[in-house]
């Protein structure tokens, strides 16, 4: 690979990508947190009876889902100048992967089988007690793979970040790339860097798929 790759060069910027990886991770982390227990809410506000509820809160859900992420982050980043951009992407990403993960705790809950109701209705339980002792345990158990996958997805989604000046590990690659004129280390080793930490967690998820099964 002599005259189009560098192993000086993909030395001289591995720092800033591992500077760049903290961002993609942190930004990763905070996201999911936020999409994990947003996701939790949305699915429990959906299940309300009345459509005042329901009818406003599919429309939000659906306007979310139905257009580009990347619309969002600059929009909301656009919105709120006083905000630093790390703080507009983890909320924008974490909102945009609850109503996904919404869906699937949505899913999980109607898995659990009708007669957990009836026994809890038996013994008298309380609604409230009902959801978080019988209910949601067993439903975010049935949850946890496709939360891991969407996990997956949100950090490979974080390049998006660069829309908003956040340097994750794309932008900080672009930016090696802008002022050496050497684009093919940074990028390849930004790749890497995203198979070395996407790759183990999908096989965690696929792992926890199979015990769960």
């Amino acid at each position: 690979m002599n005259g189009v790759w560098s192993w000086d060069r993909a030395l001289q910027v591995l720092p800033e990508l591992l500077d760049g990886l903290v961002v993609t991770v942190l930004a990763t982390v905070v996201g999911m947190v936020i999409a994990a227990v947003l996701g939790l809410l949305v699915a429990l506000a959906g299940r309300a009876p009345s459509r005042w509820v329901t009818a406003p809160l599919r429309l939000v859900v659906d306007f979310v889902r139905m257009t580009p992420l990347l619309v969002q982050l600059v929009f909301v980043y656009l919105m709120l100048p006083a905000v630093p951009g790390i703080v507009v992407g983890c909320v924008v990403l974490g909102v945009h992967y609850a109503t996904y993960m919404s869906e699937v705790y949505r899913a999980g809950i109607d898995a659990v089988p009708r007669g957990q109701w009836e026994a809890a209705t038996a013994l008298n339980l309380p609604r409230g007690r009902t959801w978080r002792a019988v209910i949601l345990p067993q439903a975010i158990k049935n949850t946890l793979p496709g939360l891991g996958n969407y996990a997956v997805s949100m950090f490979k989604e974080t390049p998006f970040l660069f829309a908003i000046s956040v340097v994750e590990m794309f932008t900080a690659a672009q930016t090696f790339g802008a002022n050496t004129f050497s684009y093919i280390e940074p990028l390849t080793m930004v790749g890497l860097l995203f198979l070395l930490v996407s790759y183990p967690t999908s096989l965690l998820v696929r792992r926890m798929e199979t015990r769960l099964a």
